[in-house]
């Protein structure tokens, strides 16, 4: 996991035959603004080499938030530092706890619909059109059911898929089993378990975790983790935990500027950035990012985790019931 506190990116350009190459990369450092433009300048003229010599590579890097970045490290303003873990003001504003090594699981509620999901339902729906086709020697009957089906696939299987899962007690009840389950096959793990606005956070408290372990990926299949936050936990190498609230949660129609969010900021756009800070921790403060439900399995706590769960417990607003979820 790196989390920089300083940011550069350097430029360098090459002509050859009429035609001009321009490459744009950025270089990032924990401890001074000197290694961030050392590192950029060292990582623009490794690409300008590259590219001149035929390998097709990206002339530039975008500046992206969290989930969007890809080889590149965690782009935001550090808050704080508590020993390896860092607290960081995401894109749209919220604190967010980094971890290398405090295993944090995200499960939503609502299941995101996917593709291949997707393609199932018309296929089924598909050939269904066919058979209803061939039994009534209709191929005319048979194509208008096949375009009806391209056309409400999606709603059928979002449909469907609701259907299943009030028979079985609703998403909250389905997760819960699927957390539950998990532990009663092993005995060594202990998970405490939080309420967000949008499903549970899973913490795992009976050792630390590396991010792009097997064991953590078969669990977050297994309790049916983000997709998102997943994949974000491998490509940076650590876990990460909303610690406080979404602006447009507690009434700010606003959204942070200057906008996008991304750091680093200009010094001419920090004042607006600053008042629109203000306001939101302001507001903030009266919330709570999840609250404690429960801990299940082992009852084991490492003390390299506690001290990270102290920290969250304390920052999220987690054992503070009565400040609304945001």
């Amino acid at each position: 996991m790196i989390v920089p506190d300083h940011w550069a990116e350097a430029v360098r350009q090459h002509r050859s035959k009429g035609r001009q190459v321009t490459v744009r990369r950025f270089g990032w450092s924990e401890t001074s603004e000197a290694d961030a433009v050392g590192m950029a300048e060292q990582r623009a003229d490794e690409a300008l080499r590259r590219i001149v010599q035929g390998e097709k590579l990206a002339t530039r890097e975008p500046k992206v938030a969290y989930n969007g970045a890809s080889g590149v490290p965690i782009r935001e303003e550090v808050l704080a530092r508590h020993g390896e873990e860092v607290i960081t003001r995401n894109a749209y504003g919220a604190r967010c706890l980094n971890s290398p090594r405090a295993l944090f699981a995200d499960v939503d509620f609502e299941p995101r619909e996917t593709l291949a999901g997707i393609l199932w339902t018309f296929g089924a729906l598909a050939c269904a059109s066919v058979l209803a086709g061939v039994l009534n020697r209709s191929w005319g009957m048979a194509l208008s059911f096949i375009v009806l089906s391209a056309i409400f696939a999606t709603s059928v299987r979002s449909l469907a898929g609701q259907v299943l899962v009030r028979l079985q007690g609703g998403y909250e009840k389905l997760a819960r089993r699927r957390i539950a389950r998990f532990v009663s096959t092993h005995a060594a793990w202990n998970l405490r378990l939080y309420r967000t606005p949008a499903g549970y956070r899973v913490l795992a408290t009976h050792r630390p975790f590396d991010a792009s372990g097997q064991d953590v990926q078969d669990f977050f299949e297994a309790i049916g983790a983000d997709p998102v936050y997943v994949r974000m936990c491998v490509n940076q190498r650590c876990f990460r935990a909303r610690l406080t609230a979404k602006p447009w949660r507690i009434g700010l129609d606003s959204r942070i500027r200057p906008r996008p969010g991304v750091w680093p900021v200009r010094a001419e756009h920090m004042e607006k950035r600053r008042q629109w800070i203000a306001s939101y921790e302001a507001r903030a403060a009266s919330a709570a990012a999840c609250h404690f439900v429960e801990a299940l399995g082992s009852g084991v706590i490492d003390p390299e985790i506690r001290r990270v769960m102290d920290l969250h417990d304390r920052l999220s607003g987690a054992l503070e019931s009565r400040r609304p979820l945001a």
